[in-house]
């Protein structure tokens, strides 16, 4: 899960399976699978960087043995 905060400051953890698109207008709106819309605080480009490392942490973990 990564963790992002909504425009009005509530910190939640989002699985990023579920992001459907990023879209960086004067705020950042991620759109889910679901067609549910949340604007959050994060860029797009930082959103981007959260999902690339917590793949990498499940994969380092998957081949850790």
């Amino acid at each position: 899960m990564i963790e992002l905060t909504t425009i009005s400051g509530t910190k939640f953890f989002l699985n990023p399976d579920l992001i459907y698109r990023i879209e960086q207008t004067p705020d950042t709106v991620v759109t889910l699978t679901t067609e549910k819309i949340i604007l959050v605080q994060e860029s797009a480009e930082q959103i981007n960087h959260l999902i690339v490392a917590y793949r990498r942490e499940i994969f380092a973990k998957l081949f850790e043995h």
